[in-house]
């Protein structure tokens, strides 16, 4: 990895430095326009940038384009610099060729080195120099009589290599059959190469296994960070909700631990049974709403209510749970906005223990749910004078 930033590092560099010495002394030419042609022949360097680039005539200083894309069907004496989204290089470049977009193809030879960055870059040109290349989707089908490095995805190389070949895959390399190169071919990546019988390495071969997925046992780590992270958070936010509706909405947590502690078992089990039948019964009549053209506004309203009723059913199961610790243990019947935070906090333990937790949970929360619709529902049809200040 530190080869590589310092590899990426040197070819930004270079992208921002002068293409070359002409650069200083060659009198120069400036274009801008949305869709530009340059038909006329430049005696010196050229800039252009354009939505649509095209290059028909010679140029014999070096060229710089900046575009959506860019088409070269003429020669440049000099350096090329090209940065758009789609690079077409179709004529012989003298200098180097310095190149940076989407999709890059380079068609014509160049007599200096070769420098791309894309997310796909074809090279099916002859580069004299060295070639340097960062891209998802890399190929060099002609050979180049320099080093040439690759960086990207998958790599596929073809023809006569004159120098080192040094290319670091994530995905696959290939070398196409007839393939020759003079040099050391170096290569990491997950699996070994596509090597046809016919491919010749005059100076070596070295293969590094460098895989970028995690193994088993990194895997089974991140699984078991991820999981805690996720029930930290959860748990986390459960406790803020939980400690702001104590504090915000004290009257209607005690009315709600009320009926669990003031009214006899079986009102408490009737509390219960409405609470699961709600529970239960509103995602069936949800299904059967939403299947009618007509129910389907009233389906997603009352999946709302549904979401918060559930939502609410489990929060004020913390609360509930706090509030009986503080009378067991402290003898407090006031709800504190810590009493549905210390409620939350063992709920939220308890649920972790195999079967008994998650059914403790259950039990709580049918229970808060059913008592939540009995409040409301005598909030909007009051027979006692203070029931509406609950909330």
């Amino acid at each position: 990895m530190d080869t590589m930033r310092r590899a990426l590092t040197l070819v930004s560099l270079s992208l921002l430095l002068p293409a070359s010495a002409l650069a200083a002394s060659a009198p120069a030419s400036f274009s801008a326009a949305r869709s530009l042609l340059a038909a006329s022949s430049s005696p010196g360097n050229a800039y252009v940038a354009g939505a649509s680039v095209v290059l028909t005539a010679p140029v014999t200083g070096d060229f710089s384009a900046l575009g959506g894309s860019i088409v070269t069907a003429a020669n440049v004496k000099g350096d090329e610099l090209l940065v758009a989204g789609s690079i077409n290089s179709r004529a012989r470049v003298m200098g180097d060729l310095r190149a940076l977009g989407g999709s890059i193809f380079i068609e014509e030879p160049i007599a200096g080195d070769l420098l791309a960055l894309g997310v796909s870059v074809d090279d099916s040109a002859r580069v004299a120099g060295s070639v340097f290349i960062v891209a998802a989707n890399a190929t060099v089908s002609n050979g180049a009589a320099g080093p040439v490095t690759i960086y990207g995805n998958n790599v596929a190389l073809a023809g006569d290599f004159l120098g080192n070949v040094d290319v670091i895959a994530s995905g696959r390399v290939t070398l196409a059959e007839n393939t020759t190169i003079h040099g050391k071919f170096s290569y990491q990546s997950p699996e070994l190469a596509t090597l046809p019988a016919s491919v010749t390495t005059l100076g070596g071969l070295e293969y590094t296994n460098a895989s970028y997925l995690p193994d088993a046992g990194t895997s089974r780590t991140l699984a078991i960070v991820s999981i805690g992270f996720f029930l930290f958070a959860r748990i986390f936010g459960a406790l803020i909700l939980t400690g702001l509706l104590a504090g915000l909405f004290p009257k209607l947590a005690e009315a709600v631990v009320e009926r669990a502690h003031a009214e006899r078992l079986r009102s408490v089990l009737l509390t219960m049974l409405l609470g699961f039948a709600i529970l239960v019964a509103s995602p069936v009549l949800i299904v059967l709403l939403a299947l009618t053209f007509v129910g389907i506004g009233l389906a997603f309203l009352l999946l709302i209510l549904y979401a918060l009723l559930s939502l609410f059913a489990f929060l004020y199961a913390g609360i509930l749970l706090g509030s009986v610790l503080a009378r067991r243990l402290r003898g407090r019947e006031t709800v504190l906005w810590r009493d549905g935070v210390i409620g939350m906090l063992a709920l939220s333990l308890i649920s972790l223990v195999p079967t008994i937790g998650p059914l403790t949970v259950l039990l709580f929360t049918i229970f808060t749910a059913g008592a939540l619709l009995l409040i409301f529902f005598n909030f909007a049809f009051p027979h006692e004078e203070h029931t509406p200040e609950l909330l």
